[in-house]
């Protein structure tokens, strides 16, 4: 008898052998093909190379390529006799030893080819300190206009970089003013002159830089005529905020060098939030409006987007 542990018919060899363990199965993986690679390759170096080029023209190019930006100002009451009247208005010059001074004065000359009745001119004539204050004023030894030349003080020639109003060089907007009168050029601080014409009037009033804390707009158009329009000068566009109550039917300011840098995608960088909401061009508010000039000089040598500007203003009757 067989024992009963024992298959009467013992299987082939081969089916006693274990089974050999599978491979776990892995899920596809799929490498990049060349052609994937070569795109993203090809695509890296066009952002690489486009961007190259901006950085380049943004250095050499854009910060002296100057354009003169015209625009017809409608104003309420604007009596007969000024109907017409051009103002050419030109800011934050910056001089000193990283702006090339024949720059400086080509940009005077369109100026005055536009044939202005008024110049105005916004501040930041000195970048820092005492060095180019002579030179600052002796620039616009040349600039003339039928009814004259005005200005306003920026916080560089009060020598204050930011809100707190901190000065390094007391003195220096004191240097600033006296070498802009000695040329001709009267500065307006917190103060204004008016045109007269036929009988009619034509306000143009100054006030000091908003972060010098000696910006009074108050005294400016004290003893002005509500019904008479009025042009003022602030270097900083945020001063808007002071005008509140007083009439002003144009405000011609700088500052912001419409934030230098507009980049494709990002915009401007360089602004801050509040800054943003006046960075460049005109603006209407209440009754007049704001014109924020992008400026002819700069800080640093760096503009994309925001090329240096001369701006004139033909006043129309509304």
């Amino acid at each position: 008898m067989k024992p009963p542990y024992l298959s009467p018919h013992p299987a082939s060899s081969a089916h006693h052998q274990p089974h050999a363990p599978r491979r776990p199965e892995h899920p596809h993986i799929s490498r990049p093909s060349a052609a994937r690679v070569g795109s993203v390759q090809s695509r890296l170096a066009r952002f690489l190379g486009r961007n190259w080029a901006r950085v380049g023209y943004a250095y050499h190019v854009e910060p002296t390529w100057l354009e003169v930006n015209r625009h017809d100002l409608l104003v309420r009451d604007l009596p007969a006799p000024f109907r017409g009247l051009k103002i050419a208005h030109l800011t934050d010059f910056h001089c000193g030893q990283h702006i090339p001074t024949g720059y400086l004065e080509d940009a005077l000359a369109r100026t005055a080819a536009e044939k202005p009745d008024v110049i105005a001119l916004t501040g930041d004539f000195v970048h820092k300190g005492y060095r180019h204050v002579s030179l600052a004023g002796k620039l616009f030894r040349h600039l003339k206009a039928p009814l004259g030349v005005y200005a306003v003080l920026g916080n560089h020639d009060f020598s204050v970089r930011n809100a707190l109003g901190i000065r390094r060089y007391p003195g220096l907007h004191r240097a600033v003013a006296d070498a802009l009168g000695a040329e001709g050029v009267k500065v307006l601080r917190n103060e204004s002159v008016r045109f007269d014409r036929g009988g009619s009037g034509l306000v143009v009033a100054g006030v000091d830089d908003l972060w010098s804390r000696e910006s009074d707009p108050g005294a400016a158009l004290a003893g002005t005529c509500p019904h008479t329009p009025r042009v003022v000068l602030a270097h900083n566009p945020q001063s808007v905020e002071q005008l509140v109550g007083h009439r002003f039917d144009l405000l011609l300011s700088g500052h912001t060098h419409g934030g230098q840098v507009n980049w494709p995608g990002l915009g401007r960088v360089l602004l801050g939030k509040k800054a943003k909401r006046w960075a460049a061009g005109l603006y209407p508010h209440a009754d007049g409006h704001v014109y924020v000039n992008k400026g002819v000089g700069f800080g640093w040598r760096f503009r994309f987007g925001v090329r240096p500007e001369v701006a004139v203003f033909t006043l129309k009757a509304m």
